[in-house]
């Protein structure tokens, strides 16, 4: 039975489109705000992809390894003295990688319990 999608999917849907238009209440342009913004785009990205193919791990190491760069971001790029703009980074960064976590444990379940789940289907089940 093919799971239709985990509501951890769905929170990291909405943890990108807020990490996306984030710039709209700390008000940081330039580099840093359209890092954040393209960032957020990954992470729906991401997620969207785990929601369609809940077997596959590279959907959730990617929403991990882009919310520990988020997290990492303040620092990386020099706004810590940024307070808003550096605690956004840091909530929805932590928040995201918490998910990506998470999600990589449940991907890890449907995996063994739906081999179907995965990107590709095995050689040996094929039809002839």
């Amino acid at each position: 039975m093919r799971e239709k999608g985990r509501r951890t999917d769905w929170v990291a849907i909405a943890a990108g489109l807020a990490l996306g238009l984030s710039f709209l209440w700390h008000g940081m342009y330039g580099f840093s705000g359209g890092a954040l913004f393209v960032l957020g785009l990954g992470v729906i990205l991401a997620s969207v992809i785990s929601l369609t193919r809940p077997g596959a791990l590279s959907g959730e190491l990617a929403v991990l390894a882009i919310g520990v760069l988020v997290f990492t971001m303040p620092w990386l790029l020099g706004y810590t003295h940024l307070p808003l703009a550096a605690w956004t980074a840091w909530i929805i960064g932590g928040g995201i990688a918490l998910l990506g976590a998470y999600g990589l444990t449940q991907a890890g379940r449907t995996r063994r319990r739906d081999p179907e789940s995965m990107w590709g289907t095995n050689a040996n089940e094929m039809p002839t």
